[in-house]
C-alpha cells in the first residue's frame, strides 16, 4: 500500500495553503490532529518547509477543493504511476565494504566452532563463495597465517537468529563433526619438533 511521503512537511503545507480541518489534515498525514494544531500553533516543525503534495502528484487540487468545501470528506492518496521498486528476498548476502575484510575471520570462526556446518550454509550466512570456505578449511587462504576467528554475529556479518536456524538445520540434517577439530595444522610426524628441549 502506498505510504505518503513526508507526511509533517505536506502537513505544513496544507496548513499554509488550504482551509482544511485540523481532522482533514491529520487523516490525509497519518498525524494525530493535536499534531497538526500543534505544527498550525507554530510548536511543531518550526521553520520546517512544505511539501506540495499537488506538485508531487500524491494529491490533487480537485481533491483539496472537494475536502474544503465539505468537512465531512476526506483526501484520498493518488494512485502514482511510478515503477514501486522491487524487493529482493534472494541472492546473495549484501556486506557494506567496512567488513568485507572480516569475512576470513568469520567463516574461519564458524569451521572451527561449528564444523557441523557445511559450505553452502556458511555461504548463506557470511555471503562468500565455496571456494573461499574451502581454502579457510584447508589454510590454503593467501591471508590464513593473519586470520583470527571471531564470532560472524560479533562482526555484524550475520544475526544470532540466522547463526542458530543453520545450526538447527545442520543437526537435524544428522551432520556430526569431523574427527579432527578445523583448523588444526595436521603433522604426520609424531616426532617433536628439533630443538623442543631447550624450552623446558
Amino acid at each position: 500500500m502506498p505510504r505518503l511521503l513526508m507526511p509533517k512537511a505536506t502537513a505544513v503545507w496544507l496548513i499554509d495553503n488550504t482551509t482544511l480541518s485540523f481532522e482533514q489534515i491529520a487523516d490525509f498525514t497519518e498525524l494525530h490532529e493535536l499534531e497538526v494544531q500543534a505544527i498550525a500553533d507554530g510548536d511543531v516543525a518550526i521553520g520546517m518547509q512544505g511539501l506540495d503534495p499537488v506538485q508531487g502528484g500524491q494529491l490533487s487540487q480537485e481533491d483539496i477543493d472537494a475536502c474544503e468545501g465539505d468537512p465531512d470528506k476526506f483526501l484520498t492518496l493518488a494512485e502514482s504511476d511510478l515503477p514501486q521498486p522491487v524487493v529482493r528476498h534472494k541472492g546473495p548476502r549484501y556486506t557494506p565494504v567496512s567488513k568485507r575484510a572480516d569475512k576470513p575471520d568469520g567463516i574461519a570462526w564458524l569451521a572451527k566452532h561449528h564444523p557441523e556446518l557445511n559450505d553452502a550454509q556458511i555461504g548463506r550466512l557470511i555471503g562468500t563463495t565455496k571456494p573461499t570456505i574451502k581454502a579457510i578449511r584447508e589454510r590454503s587462504h593467501w591471508n590464513s597465517a593473519n586470520l583470527r576467528p571471531r564470532s560472524p554475529v560479533e562482526l555484524g556479518l550475520c544475526g544470532q537468529a540466522e547463526l542458530s536456524i543453520e545450526i538447527a538445520k545442520a543437526i537435524k540434517a544428522g551432520r556430526q563433526p569431523l574427527e579432527r577439530p578445523i583448523m588444526e595444522p595436521v603433522t604426520d610426524d609424531p616426532e617433536p619438533p628439533p630443538g623442543w628441549e631447550g624450552l623446558e
